[in-house]
Order: C-alpha cells, then sequence, then structure tokens
C-alpha cells in the first residue's frame, strides 16, 4: 500500500504582499496545510492570505529564529516544509517532494537554493547552490544559528538530498539590497555582542578581505559579470560594518542613530 505523509507548510511574514501569493501557490499542491506567522503586516499581506487556506496568525516578532521556531510550534504534522515569503518552490522540487510523499518521508531533505537578483540568477557568488535543510520532521530538527542567519538545527538524523530549487527572489532593487545589508549588519552585531565576541582590527580586516576573495575568486562570482562584482564587494562591505558595530557595542556605544 502507498504511504502518504502530511506535510505542514510554515512561513513568517511581514509587509509581503509582494512575495506571499507566489510562495503560497508553490506550497498549496504539496502540504496539507499551510500556516503563516505575521508580525502585523501593513500591507496586504493577510488580505492575501484570506484568498488561500492558510491558518493566519498574528505574533510579535522577537527574532528570525524565535519567530520560526513560533510557527514551528504551530504546525499541526510531524513533518514541515519551511519557506521565506519570498522563495517558492520550483516545479522539479514540487515532483521530488510529492514523490517522497507517496513512498513514505523520511526525517530530513535538503535542497539546493537558487536567488534572483534585480532579475538575474545568480549561479555563482556563493549563492548557489547555497543548499539547505527545508523539509524535515520537526521532532529531529529546530531553527537555530545566529540572528539573522537562521538554519535548521538535526539530531540524530542526516538530511537526504531532493532534486528541484528553492527559488529566492531576493532583492528587486540595489537601494533594497543595500538597505537590508545594512540591517542585517546591526542584527548580526547585536547578536555578536550578546555573546560576548570581540572584534581585533585583525579580525575586522582579515573577515572583510577574504569574504570578497572568497565570493569574487574562489566562488567564481566574477562569472556573474556587474551584478556578481556588486554583489560579492557589499557582501565584503557588509562584513567589515559588522565587526565595526559589533566594535562600537562592546564599546557601550549605541550603533542607531
Amino acid at each position: 500500500m502507498t504511504k502518504i505523509n502530511k506535510i505542514s507548510g510554515i512561513i513568517i511574514t511581514y509587509n509581503e504582499e509582494k512575495n506571499i501569493e507566489r510562495c503560497l501557490k508553490s506550497l498549496v499542491s504539496v502540504c496539507d496545510e499551510i500556516v503563516v506567522v505575521d508580525s502585523f503586516s501593513k500591507d496586504a499581506t493577510q488580505d492575501i492570505c484570506a484568498k488561500y487556506e492558510v491558518k493566519f496568525i498574528q505574533n510579535a516578532f522577537q527574532g528570525h529564529i524565535e519567530q520560526k521556531n513560533y510557527a514551528l510550534s504551530q504546525a499541526k504534522y510531524e513533518h514541515v516544509l519551511s519557506l521565506d515569503a519570498d522563495e517558492a518552490l520550483s516545479d522539479q522540487l514540487k515532483e521530488s517532494i510529492l514523490e517522497c510523499k507517496n513512498n513514505g518521508l523520511d526525517q530530513a531533505y535538503k535542497f539546493n537554493r537558487f536567488t534572483n537578483f534585480c532579475g538575474q540568477w545568480i549561479k555563482h557568488c556563493d549563492w548557489y547552490p547555497d543548499t539547505k535543510v527545508r523539509l524535515w520532521n520537526k521532532n529531529f530538527g529546530h531553527w537555530g544559528g545566529t540572528n539573522p542567519h537562521d538554519s535548521v538545527i538535526l539530531s540524530d538524523t542526516t538530511p537526504k538530498h531532493l532534486k528541484g530549487d528553492i527559488l529566492h527572489y531576493s532583492y528587486y532593487t540595489l537601494s533594497e539590497f543595500f538597505e537590508r545589508s545594512l540591517k542585517y549588519a546591526k542584527i548580526s552585531a547585536r547578536a555578536m555582542h550578546e555573546q560576548g565576541r570581540k572584534a581585533p582590527l585583525s579580525k575586522v580586516l582579515g573577515s572583510t578581505l577574504f569574504r570578497f576573495f572568497k565570493d569574487y575568486v574562489i566562488k567564481l562570482g566574477f562569472l556573474d559579470g556587474l551584478n556578481g562584482l556588486i554583489i560579492c564587494g557589499t557582501n565584503s562591505h557588509t562584513t567589515f560594518i559588522k565587526y565595526i558595530y559589533l566594535k562600537t557595542l562592546n564599546k557601550g556605544k549605541s550603533i542607531d542613530g
């Protein structure tokens, strides 16, 4: 007899009217319920979700990891499929997941993530394949890492790799990329400060230079043309700013304003 496993799709949102419908459409054929945890969006996110059969919950945002673990706790089924609102499943990945459902789901799966930057699919810059665990039995894993760079922490299981991509529609404009990079630098610096991390000058300079060399040369970012240079340069600059913010926080000063 064919074994069918049920899957809960989980998404966290805040002002995602530009992305959420694409994400939901990609999940409806593979998920048996969809849970959206929203941080009190001020745009049409909730109205768009109301067009679909989703469990819509509003919860105050305390951090990416905290919000995703809260969403995890709201899932009805043991197996969860987690996407960000600006992501969607490719057709090939949907077929791979459905095949696994029909044959009986294992404890965890990982997929490649393919990112679209200002209209261009980025094939290098350490942005692809960018493998992520996004489908797993919630009894064997939870969200961890350091905000804003969350990841699924698994215990007692090894994820299997499925064919197909998570399609990541990351940035529509350069200004959006620059602004979000600065925001993430602040979040990372605060998380590192709370962990008691230090930022000696050697760390600041070494990490900044190595980040550019790794992404642009080792990871072949130059093959992505001008956008590859923009991505690698900005990521290196963000690393520099992150450590400068950390040094500022360690001195007891504010990084706001």
